[in-house]
């Protein structure tokens, strides 16, 4: 729970990636402290909500995790179009999920918020011994982009929580104040303002 008098912000974040880089499980991870070892596929796209507060502000994020495969593709807009913050995902041990990754960035900063916080992140790094996709390549590609970046394991819970605290606190010192895909308010107003709900279709 927020504290008296400290700034909320509901932030619209989107995971996009390959299909079975395991973006559904990061979330579950997160959200849930859940792992399954046989996922199934997302249809469309799933929604989630998860509160984090960090030092400047309690971030209140509305998640909508994509589906990767390509046929949903022409869907994703929706779901990214007015987002705060965007997750990108690949499978360190796939090469041609990180060439995807880089597709999707480059979508990101043609179509998405020009003030999107992005997250460059290799997913199943449990999977060291197949490794396909150096960290040097992923960092690289990141910084590149002015993307935050880390490799993380849905499936033993690595990183997963400090990639959504450094989202959480990048959206919290994000200049200006209120960038698209962010709503601010106050605890005292809170009570008054109806939960924002992202209307599809």
């Amino acid at each position: 729970m927020a504290r008296p008098g400290t700034r909320i912000i509901q932030a619209k974040l989107v995971l996009v990636g390959d299909m079975g880089t395991g973006k559904t499980s990061l979330v579950l991870r997160f959200v849930k402290g859940q792992f399954f070892h046989h996922q199934e596929a997302t249809i469309g796209a799933a929604f989630f909500t998860q509160i984090l507060s960090v030092s400047e502000a309690t971030v209140k994020f509305d998640i909508w995790d994509t589906a990767g495969q390509e046929r949903y593709h022409s869907l994703a807009p929706m779901y990214y179009r007015g987002a705060a913050a965007a997750i990108v995902v690949y499978d360190i041990s796939t090469m041609d999920t990180f060439a995807r990754a880089k597709k999707w960035v480059q979508e990101l900063q043609k179509q998405g918020n020009p003030k999107l916080v992005m997250a460059l992140v290799g997913n199943k790094s449990d999977l060291d011994s197949k490794r396909e996709v150096q960290v040097e390549e992923g960092e690289e590609f990141a910084q590149e982009n002015g993307m935050l970046f880390m490799e993380t394991s849905a499936k033993t819970a690595e990183n997963v929580n400090e990639l959504f605290y450094e989202i959480a606190k990048k959206l919290a010192t994000a200049s200006p104040p209120n960038p698209s895909g962010v709503t601010l308010n106050h605890e005292e107003t809170q009570e008054r303002r109806g939960k924002l709900f992202c209307c599809i279709g």
